[in-house]
Formats: C-alpha cells, sequence, structure tokens
C-alpha cells in the first residue's frame, strides 16, 4: 500500500468514526445527557485516553509480548474512564454496576475500535514488508543464479573456439561471430525480467550450432522447434540450462534430442540424451537445481518441470503454461 494513501486512509476512517460515535452519543442517548452535555465535556478526555493507548500502551505491550497484561490494562482503564465520567462529568450518582451498564460502551466501543484500526495497519505494513523484503531477496536470488549460467555457457564456447582454433581455423570466424551474438544477448539483454523469445530461441541456436561443429561425428544431434508468434516473452537464460545439460551429460556416439514447441502462449520443451549409467548417477546436476529455483520464483504457479530417468536415457520435460 502507498505511504501517502495508507495514511489519508487512516485519517478518514479516525474521523468517520468519531463523527459517527458523536452523533450516536448526543442523538440516540439523549436520555442519559443531553440537558447538561457532560458526554461533550468527556469527550476531549475520551481522545486523550484513546490516543494514549494508541500511541503508547499498545505498540509497548504488542512489542513485549505483555498480551496478558495489556488486557488487565485495557480493562482498567475501561473501567476507571467510565467511573470518572459518571462521578465527574454525568454525575449521575448510580451504583458502579449501573454506571457501567449505561456508560462502558462509551470509552469501551473506542478503544475496542482503534485498537483493532492500529493492529490492522500494523498486519498491513508487516505484509508490505515482507513483500518488498521477499522481491529485493528474489532479486538477489535470481540475479546470483544468472551469474552461475551465465560464465558456465560462455566457458564452453570459448573452449570450443580454442579447440577450433587449432585443428579447423576456418570455422573459427563463423565460430566468433555466434559468440558475439550470444555475448550481447547476455550483456544487455538478460538484465530484463523477461526478453523475447525470439532472441532467446536464437541464442539456443547458436549454442547448439556450437555443439553440432564441437561434437561433429560424435553425437547426432535433432533440434527443432515451432512457435506461432514472434511476440512471446520470457525469462533470460531459462531454457539453455536444460540444453546445455543434455550435452554435458551425454556420451559419444548417442543421439540428443531438443524439441520447443511455443503455442497459444504455452511453452512445451523436451530434451532426452544418452548417457554412462555407471559413471553418470547425478541426475541432479547443480544447473537443473539452479532451473527449479528460478522456475518457482519466475513461474510459481504456472509451471511443471519433469525429469525422467529410463535406462541410458534421461529426460528433462519442462511446460510452461503462460508466457
Amino acid at each position: 500500500m502507498n505511504l501517502l494513501k495508507k495514511h489519508s486512509a487512516e485519517i478518514l476512517i479516525h474521523l468517520l468514526f468519531w463523527a459517527l460515535f458523536i452523533f450516536i452519543s448526543l442523538f440516540v442517548f439523549t436520555q442519559y445527557y443531553w440537558a447538561e452535555n457532560p458526554f461533550l465535556q468527556y469527550f476531549f478526555i475520551l481522545i486523550i485516553i484513546v490516543y494514549t493507548n494508541n500511541q503508547l500502551l499498545l505498540p509497548l505491550f504488542v512489542k513485549k509480548k505483555w498480551y496478558v497484561l495489556y488486557g488487565i490494562a485495557f480493562v482498567l482503564i475501561s473501567v476507571l474512564a467510565t467511573q470518572l465520567y459518571c462521578n465527574v462529568f454525568a454525575r449521575c450518582g448510580c451504583s458502579i454496576m449501573k454506571c457501567l451498564s449505561d456508560y462502558l460502551w462509551q470509552t469501551l466501543v473506542p478503544l475496542l475500535f482503534f485498537s483493532f484500526i492500529w493492529m490492522l495497519f500494523k498486519f498491513l505494513d508487516g505484509q508490505e514488508k515482507l513483500a518488498q523484503t521477499t522481491q529485493e531477496r528474489t532479486e538477489m536470488e535470481l540475479k546470483f543464479l544468472k551469474s552461475q549460467i551465465n560464465p558456465h555457457v560462455l566457458l564452453n564456447n570459448l573452449n570450443t573456439i580454442y579447440a577450433y582454433s587449432i585443428d579447423k581455423p576456418n570455422q573459427t570466424p563463423d565460430l566468433i561471430l555466434k559468440l558475439s551474438e550470444n555475448l550481447k544477448h547476455v550483456l544487455y539483454e538478460t538484465n530484463s525480467e523477461k526478453v523475447s523469445l525470439e532472441k532467446e530461441l536464437l541464442f539456443i541456436q547458436n549454442y547448439i550450432d556450437f555443439q553440432k561443429i564441437r561434437t561433429e561425428g560424435v553425437k547426432e544431434i535433432n533440434y527443432h522447434y515451432k512457435t506461432d508468434s514472434n511476440q512471446y516473452q520470457i525469462a533470460p537464460l531459462l531454457l539453455i540450462t536444460i540444453i546445455e545439460n543434455a550435452f554435458k551429460h551425454s556420451i559419444a556416439h548417442s543421439k540428443i534430442g531438443i524439441s520447443i514447441n511455443v503455442t497459444n502462449y504455452q511453452l512445451h520443451l523436451i530434451s532426452s540424451n544418452q548417457f554412462n549409467i555407471n559413471t553418470n548417477k547425478n541426475t541432479k546436476a547443480i544447473g537443473l537445481e539452479n532451473l527449479k529455483k528460478r522456475l518457482l520464483l519466475i513461474y510459481p504457479d504456472n509451471h511443471s518441470l519433469y525429469i525422467h530417468q529410463k535406462g541410458d536415457v534421461f529426460t528433462v520435460e519442462l511446460k510452461i503454461d503462460q508466457l
């Protein structure tokens, strides 16, 4: 809640309550005190009692968690204030029980109401601070997770360029160009909460092109994507984690299948690769763990991530229901 709006709402609530309370006290229960208007004299004492409770007593007792003591103090204040009204202002000469029966509500109602309002706005402040803290924590965690992803992807690309600058120097310029495009994407695009899916797919295509050159004659790569629009947005560097994991943990002379389908704002990615059962038992690689965290932060109720292992085939399936 905006700070100015919150204070304005709080002031308005106070003014409306007091206006209604004064009206009821003077015009509804006139038989008690209308002739001499003792209520108007007592009203200023009541204001002091109510706001002393709100500004001093209630914050102090709640902070110390002295709830029982506050309850006792609340009752005592209400009873004593009512006796003050009866004996000093109204001078009704009635018994204690008659006094409480007729006039206790005048002190009790404002105290209860404004205590409730104080706790309500305190709760709203707490929720606002919690939301702000959660947002800041989420942003920091996302930045940390992205910082783990970016260097790893780029390091693989640099290693590929280095290897081919020695063995196949004629392919180096094309690799450098692709790396330049990916660097541009990482440096200038991924600071946003969402990026164009089209640019993200180009980033993935460049990465896969690197891998095709790097694993030529060693691995068979089947990659295809389909999208019904170029207007979609997606969290940056989200899909690359799954794709990179497929290459990282696949074995030589195997097939890698990657499929991305985006239709009607729904994304469906399936990645599969063969791995060595005897040497690669860690199906929860750090990249996939980071991906799970990012998905929970960005698409908390809007995604499903399935990790399957059947024989020597490892499959990751991601669905995002609303891009």
